[in-house]
This record gives C-alpha cells, structure tokens and sequence, in this order.
C-alpha cells in the first residue's frame, strides 16, 4: 500500500475519532444542561464533558482538545437553546482557557512530574476561575469573583478527580482500540 493511501487512511480514522468524541461530549454537555443540581451555586455542573476535552487532549493534542471545547460549547448551545446567550460565553471562554491550561500541564505529566488527575483538577479550578471571572466582569461586580471562588473552589477537587480518573479509563480504553483498529498510535495530529 502507498504512503499516500496510508497516510490518507490515518488521517479519515484521527476525523472520524475526532467527530465521535465531539459528538460524546457535545451529548454529555447537553444532557448535564438538562440536569438539575442541588447546590447553592446558580447553573453549576459537574463538568463531565470536560472528560472528553482531557481526553483528546491527551491522545490527539491541543488542537483537537480546543476543536472539541468550541464545538461542545458551540453545538450543546445550540441544542439548549442559548447560542450566544450568557451560559454560551461563560462555556466557550471556560473551555477555552481551562484546555490551553490542561494543554501545558500536560507536559508536566508527560514528564512524570504530576498524575492525568492533577491536570484534571487544574483544568477545573481554571475553568471555574475563568466562568466567574467573565460572569463578574459582564454583570459589573467583582465581589460575585470574591464571594463564589471559595465555594467553586472546594467544588473543583472533586470534580477534577473524577473526571481525571475517567479520562485516564478512557485513555487505556480509546489507546487499545485505536492500535486495533490499525490507525497509528493515536498522537497528536
């Protein structure tokens, strides 16, 4: 077989793994919309779909770990009825800015020097950060930032330790079915 025909085989397998984990998270993110959360915080979630980001983050790269941010935020608020809306901007900067900082402590994991959970906590605390960041700074009031930090704060841990556990699941799960499949090593594109 040629280099072409295979190269162009690997590259159809990295789009059509890359469509399904959108499609997983653009789902998660919708589903998690729609679910009503007993805590004194108004529209906090537990970040699930962030599950996905890290997860292609660590098998595909930065690029498709921010492609997949946009399009959840993007496509879930189009499917919850609120696309530009103030949720949509609070997601989409959110997601942004939490995978370019899971993206650089993803170094540090590679390296050994933290776990997949650790970068996933961190991913939380920056995606909690940088919501109500852009929250106080659209309604004019920074003690929103000061009076709910603390709270989301203690709220990150957990959720970071789960969905890094998940995603380090995933990751074994997705790896061992993407070298049977026969489409590389699942690296970054």
């Amino acid at each position: 077989m040629s280099d072409t025909v295979i190269s162009l085989r690997n590259r159809l397998n990295y789009l059509t793994y890359l469509a399904v984990l959108i499609t997983f998270a653009v789902v998660i993110h919708t589903v998690e919309a729609a679910l009503p959360v007993p805590l004194p915080v108004p529209g906090i979630r537990l970040g699930l779909a962030n599950i996905i980001t890290l997860l292609a983050l660590v098998l595909f790269g930065l690029k498709s770990g921010l492609l997949i941010a946009m399009m959840r935020s993007v496509l879930g608020s189009i499917f919850v009825g609120g696309l530009f809306g103030f949720g949509f901007w609070l997601s989409f900067s959110a997601g942004i800015i939490s995978c370019i900082a899971m993206a650089l402590v993803l170094i540090l994991q590679k390296r050994g020097l933290v776990s997949l959970i650790s970068v996933s906590v961190i991913g939380a605390v920056v995606h909690n950060l940088t919501q109500l960041t852009i929250a106080s700074l659209i309604i004019a009031n920074m003690a929103l930032l000061k009076g709910y930090y603390p709270l989301l704060l203690l709220l990150s841990v957990p959720t970071g330790v789960f969905t890094g556990l998940a995603a380090y699941y995933l990751e074994g799960v997705t790896r061992r079915m993407i070298r049977q499949s026969g489409s590389g090593s699942g690296t970054a594109r």
